[in-house]
């Protein structure tokens, strides 16, 4: 196995993931596109100690993006937001994770 680091970029603080944590035990991340689903729930595992149950993945495919440099400039930069897959990780009744411990 890849590094816990490698696998797992970044969780997802929304308030649509934070009602997912709080009502059903899901977390949510932002993961390496080029990692599978049994790699992230080794990953989740070992590095908060928990029990997966489950995990769903998604794939996002990074779009264009037009700016302008002023209001009247002609020349337009064209760039792309990166893709990403965000996984979806159901713990065990009971197990948590704490993202940002208090104290």
């Amino acid at each position: 196995m890849r590094d816990v680091y490698d696998v797992i970029w970044a969780p997802v603080i929304t308030e649509k993931a934070t009602r997912a944590q709080d009502e059903k035990n899901v977390y949510t991340f932002i993961c390496d596109p080029r990692a599978n689903k049994a790699q992230i729930h080794e990953a989740v595992e070992a590095a908060w100690d928990v029990v997966v149950e489950e995990v769903r993945t998604a794939r996002y495919v990074g779009k264009a993006r037009r700016s302008l440099m002023g209001r009247f400039n002609r020349t337009r930069k064209v760039g792309r937001r990166p893709s990403f897959k965000k996984a979806m990780v159901r713990l065990a009744e009971g197990d948590h994770i704490e993202f940002y411990e208090l104290g």
